[in-house]
């Protein structure tokens, strides 16, 4: 299985924010979509990511405030990508090496969609079940 079969089960709508944005605003976009992390991008490019992580770590735990600091004070820069036709296997070796749970999946250098940790398990287990299923329909004929 693919990235692009991922994005056209769960859709390719990517939500982002600026990075001149406070990281309360982003925090609200996150709260208000139910999303683990937003992106960063700027005239069509990507800049960066911000992650519930990165705000626990870099400004809860700092006593920092949400509503004075800035996404590209806090933001991840060096962000793994994926493109449409990377297998599952990649992707879960590069969230893996990277210590990440979103990947933006990118496309002619735009971003056209974002796949999550619980995506990418979600598509494995489903090719489990059909396997399975097929397994057994083979074993009972």
């Amino acid at each position: 299985m693919t990235v692009n079969q991922i994005l056209s089960t769960k859709g390719k709508e990517v939500f982002s924010i600026l990075s001149t944005s406070t990281v309360y605003e982003a925090l609200s976009v996150m709260s208000e979509k139910n999303i683990g992390a937003i992106l960063i991008i700027e005239d069509t490019v990507l800049k960066g990511v911000l992650s519930e992580r990165d705000y626990a770590r870099k400004i809860v735990l700092k006593a920092k405030s949400s509503k004075k600091a800035f996404v590209h004070e806090i933001m991840e820069t060096d962000v793994a990508t994926v493109t449409p036709s990377d297998n599952l296997d990649y992707c879960m070796e590069l969230m893996s090496s990277k210590r990440v749970r979103h990947l933006p999946v990118v496309e002619n250098n735009i971003v056209i969609g974002i796949i999550s940790m619980s995506d990418v398990v979600k598509a494995i287990m489903d090719m489990q079940k059909e396997t399975i299923q097929y397994l057994n329909t083979y074993i009972t004929q």
